[in-house]
């Protein structure tokens, strides 16, 4: 296992590690007891010390919540810090077991990316849409290569710098930063949307026309293009599609006819 970032420097790292994908995956439902520190100490080798540290580290991150004289439980799923970069990124490599994870992402997907299209598309400079661009052929060309990987990086890599990349175009310092903090759920379904030929082909067409209408500066029209793309995402998963109707909303709250 990777060395988890909250183990610290005295914890043995796959403790945290362990935890985390137990609880992700839902072999530790919400409200269920994880072992006792004993229990843990016995099982990982270490002193209790260090297992307290490991279990106050996962409190922080709002996983676990300790009851005196019960034990430590999971805590229901809206009290998890889902915007702390350490629990997206286990999100991110143990969540696919649990498909209410995918329906919270895709929801949250759908509420957000059409929006940042809408103002990438009012405030991408060349320089975003090269890197737009540089990631859209990323994809193309990883997908005429027997293991779907150009110049070393993956389609699914490529993909999701498409997304950030969008984020970025916004020139918006809050929507930039959450991009980075959405990088791993952004992963989770890219990851698990296993697509044959032609789904993969219709998806990048869909990818291609937010991309053109961000360079063709057409807000309303790459509103509705990356809600396109999200629709593709949810048919692959087995997701319910996304409303079709959404409004294109001006940066003030005011509601556009061109988008301009």
């Amino acid at each position: 296992m990777r060395p988890s970032s909250l183990s610290g420097t005295t914890a043995r790292p796959d403790i945290a590690e362990s935890l985390a994908e137990a609880i992700f995956s839902g072999r530790y439902a919400p409200g269920d007891l994880i072992p006792r520190e004993l229990d843990l100490c016995e099982t990982y080798g270490v002193s209790r010390s260090t297992v307290r540290s490991v279990l106050q580290n996962l409190v922080s991150a709002g996983l676990l919540v300790r009851i005196s004289g019960q034990g430590t439980r999971v805590r229901e799923l809206t009290q998890w810090h889902m915007l702390d970069p350490r629990v997206t990124e286990w999100m991110a490599r143990y969540a696919e077991p649990n498909p209410r994870f995918q329906r919270e992402i895709y929801a949250f997907r759908v509420a957000v990316e059409p929006f940042v299209a809408y103002l990438a598309a009012s405030a991408a400079t060349a320089t975003d849409l090269l890197a737009i661009e540089q990631a859209y052929e990323g994809m193309m060309r990883s997908l005429e290569t027997p293991d779907h990987c150009w110049e070393g990086r993956s389609h699914d890599d490529y993909d999701v710098a498409f997304h950030e990349a969008i984020f970025a175009a916004t020139h918006n310092v809050v929507w930039t930063q959450l991009s980075h903090v959405l990088r791993p759920t952004i992963t989770v379904l890219v990851q698990r949307s296993n697509q044959s030929a032609d789904e993969l082909a219709d998806s990048m067409e869909r990818h291609r026309k937010v991309m053109e209408a961000i360079r063709l500066r057409q807000p309303a029209r790459a509103q509705a293009c990356s809600l396109a793309v999200l629709e593709r995402t949810g048919q692959d998963l087995g997701i319910a599609e996304p409303p079709a109707d959404l409004p294109s909303l001006s940066p003030l709250g005011g509601a556009t006819s061109d988008g301009r």
